[in-house]
């Protein structure tokens, strides 16, 4: 899946707590809604997408001095979660 949006992850998570706060707000219109929630899920895709690409780079460099990956015990890539 291609990532087809203008902004960073960064830009992308601020404009969805943006979008989050308006439609909780109340204050925004039904049509407007739709259109925020819509412009949203575009956004968690996007996001997502990006999140599980950092993932499987940080699988790939997450490798012993022999350049083996680092297995655990049920032979999955070890992964440093993301903080």
């Amino acid at each position: 899946m291609t990532d087809a949006s203008p902004y960073s992850f960064e830009q992308a998570y601020a404009r969805l707590e943006s979008i989050l706060e308006k439609i909780g707000s109340g204050k925004v219109s039904l049509e407007d809604s739709l259109s925020l929630y819509e412009e949203a899920e575009k956004l968690i895709i996007s996001c997502q997408t990006r999140l599980n690409e950092a993932e499987k780079k940080v699988e790939i460099l997450l490798k012993t001095r022999t350049g083996d990956l680092v297995l655990d015990e049920n032979q999955q890539p070890v992964t440093q979660p993301f903080a």
